[in-house]
């Protein structure tokens, strides 16, 4: 399946690519045939970078699930100042852009805090990307207590896809939006949530099993 946020991609990468193709046929030059075939390739990209895949959702209340595809990058203690006000665990998530991009939620609960922020484009993967770069935030309340997790735009992505809004009830493994080519999702959570990811380990959104809540 196809995420609905890459028909316009495909589209016109689609109509730039038969345009090519037929001005290549009209007019033929090395130079056309060699644009012509790096849009062909981009065209058929898009179809792998905006697939859509199903997936089971392993059930429990108290479980926090992965909510995006990617790399663990970083499992730490930080001082978090825009939704929980306090020291958390942080566990960042690096999509490259052979992973599914679709976001999910994590957890169970009602959107209290969403916040978009303009900002750079640095290397997702680097340690100043959460405060300087273009991101979504979303504050979450559960009834385990508050979770906090962010978008964060990378490199080469230029658009983040929120659907959620203050009120929402979301299920995890819902998808919520994505972020176009390269980029993370870092989630914060409560010092007592037992984590059951290490450093280097794939992760599948709406599936994988980022650790548990305990009290």
């Amino acid at each position: 399946m196809i995420t609905k946020d890459g028909y316009k991609i495909i589209f016109f990468t689609g109509l730039l690519e038969a345009l090519l193709l037929a001005a290549s046929c009209i007019k033929p030059s090395v130079a056309l045939w060699i644009v012509t075939g790096i849009i062909g390739v981009l065209f058929i990209f898009h179809f792998f970078f905006f697939r859509d895949p199903q997936r089971k959702t392993p059930d429990g209340d108290a479980l926090i699930i992965s909510p995006a595809d990617g790399t663990i990058i970083k499992i730490d203690e930080i001082e978090e100042p825009v939704y929980l006000k306090e020291k958390v665990r942080r566990v960042a998530i690096f999509m490259s852009v052979f992973n599914a991009h679709i976001n999910r939620n994590p957890v169970d609960g009602t959107v209290e805090f969403l916040e978009h922020k303009n900002g750079q484009f640095l290397a997702a993967f680097a340690d100043k990307a959460l405060d300087v770069n273009e991101r979504t935030e979303i504050g979450v309340t559960t009834k385990f207590g508050k979770v906090f997790f962010v978008q964060i735009a990378g490199l080469i992505a230029r658009r983040i896809v929120c659907r959620l809004k203050p009120g929402d009830t979301i299920k995890p493994g819902e998808r919520f939006g994505m972020i176009k080519y390269s980029s993370r999702v870092d989630l914060f959570l409560p010092l007592s949530a037992k984590i059951n990811v290490s450093l280097k380990d794939k992760v599948r959104a709406g599936e994988t099993i980022i650790g548990e809540f305990t009290s």
